[in-house]
């Protein structure tokens, strides 16, 4: 049988070669164990899906070995967001959730995501205590319970709508650009700015599971249509989510992205600044430091972590967080659910926007002003696995002192290898870094950089992909 691996967000397959039916139903048995062994199963599974190629079918196989294991399921009756699907986990009371999406990954992918009962990612111990199950190879069998097929949108969108202030946003007469990416949010924000006469434009709105031309994932070059619709259309700023919704890019009334980071940043100084919510801040060990002057300004405690937004709903199952996010558009607030979300984020961004009376742009330039030029950049390297570790082993070897014409000032290693570099600053800006790192969850090398300039940090990254390139 094929080897089924889980990386930082449950299991991704290329559909037909590793996410096949049979795979669906292994992966579904380790869950029904898990919820049969370590929850209330009684309470039953909420089952949900995206709008990739398969998706609904591999949801109704899920529901079915569920079902024959005796636990009850809600299986959604359209595709639909995956943070709508963790919300009415928490809801409804139920042992957890499962959903059938790739998220931001290519169209020809697919796989499985685990929810909590507490309406999030499933933490690390629970997905260990199911990946040991699959290694077991367990499908328990049961009285069948019954399959109920259920509409999860409504109480998800009256949900985010009360969590922002819609009548501030249509009162600013702000215009927004929305940006679906063929992906399970479409009609969702549009239908929430059509109900409070918020006006906007909308694009990628259809179902189209080939996701012509892009990958559903909101950062560059896959927003070249948001951002020409944004100046194009005179819009203030432009929100993308990603294939199920849970991540978030933007673009500024200029037609310039803004990544996550930004995103997280203006978001994060908002809630200090003006909402004055308790908690502490999570931020990914790939995000940038800009959080952690914004942070020590407001006197709140920063914590890093490992990257993959399990570990942020973790932290925020133990402790009180105000916000935690992501570099890949993951951002998600405690007081809400523990867990990130496109949708709400684009709510939230524009709410600050009618707030501060300026378009997104402006909030950014604004935070550039105050805590320091901050600009990052990635790469997504597709080398084979030996050069991969190659350079992971190199980077991390203490006799690697520099890195092209620069000196390594120290090393972090928490997830991958991050060197800080010896590298000009232009007054108060970023600390410049480079990070590597092998990805979770698809077969490639990324490597992340932050500096104060965009030239340096296009310096720094390909003076990284020469330094992999050696072997």
């Amino acid at each position: 049988m094929p080897d089924i691996k889980f990386g930082t967000d449950g299991w991704r397959g290329l559909i037909a070669d590793d996410f096949t039916f049979d795979g669906v139903r292994r992966v579904a048995g380790a869950g029904a164990s898990y919820f049969l062994k370590n929850e209330d199963a009684s309470r039953g599974v909420i089952v949900g899906y995206d709008s990739r190629f398969a998706s609904g079918r591999a949801a109704r196989i899920v529901a079915q070995v569920l079902a024959d294991a005796g636990i009850p399921v809600l299986l959604a009756n359209a595709d639909l967001p995956t943070p709508a699907i963790s919300y009415n986990v928490k809801k409804l009371g139920t042992a957890g959730g499962v959903v059938i999406t790739s998220s931001h990954n290519p169209w020809n992918w697919n796989g499985v995501k685990f929810k909590g009962k507490f309406g999030g990612s499933a933490t690390p111990a629970i997905m260990k205590v199911i990946e040991d199950e699959l290694a077991a190879g367990t499908m328990p069998k049961g009285a069948a319970a019954k399959i109920e097929e259920v509409d999860l949108k409504p109480a998800y969108i009256k949900a985010i709508c009360e969590f922002a202030d819609l009548d501030l946003i249509r009162h600013a007469n702000f215009k927004f650009a929305i940006d679906s990416m063929y992906g399970s949010g479409r009609g969702v924000l549009s239908g929430i700015f059509d109900q409070h006469s918020i006006q906007y434009v909308a694009i990628r709105q259809e179902h189209n599971p080939l996701f012509p031309d892009i990958n559903p994932e909101p950062i560059l070059p896959h927003v070249a249509m948001l951002q020409q619709t944004v100046t194009k259309q005179k819009c203030h700023a432009g929100f993308a989510t990603d294939g199920d919704a849970d991540r978030i890019g933007a673009v500024a009334e200029d037609g310039s992205f803004v990544d996550s980071h930004k995103c997280f940043a203006i978001l994060l100084h908002w809630l200090l600044e003006r909402k004055k919510w308790p908690g502490d801040v999570v931020r990914a060990f790939n995000t940038t430091s800009m959080l952690d002057r914004i942070a020590a300004k407001y006197g709140r405690t920063l914590i890093e972590c490992s990257i993959g937004f399990k570990y942020i709903a973790d932290l925020m199952m133990e402790r009180e967080i105000l916000i935690g996010g992501e570099e890949s558009g993951g951002i998600g607030f405690g007081r809400f659910l523990p867990e990130r979300d496109g949708i709400l984020n684009s709510l939230l961004l524009a709410n600050v926007m009618a707030e501060e009376g300026k378009p997104l742009g402006q909030l950014v330039a604004d935070l550039q002003r105050e805590f320091g030029a901050h600009y990052y950049g990635r790469r997504d390297l597709h080398i084979a696995d030996d050069l991969k570790n190659s350079a992971i082993r190199r980077a991390a070897d203490q006799s690697t002192t520099k890195l092209g014409p620069y000196q390594i000032l120290r090393k972090e290693n928490r997830d991958g290898v991050k060197c800080f570099l010896d590298a000009p600053k232009n007054g108060n800006g970023a600390d410049p870094w480079v990070l590597f790192r092998a990805s979770g969850t698809e077969p490639l090398l990324r490597v992340y950089a932050e500096a104060a300039s965009p030239q340096l940090v296009e310096e720094i990254l390909q003076t990284a992909e020469r330094f992999v390139q050696q072997g």
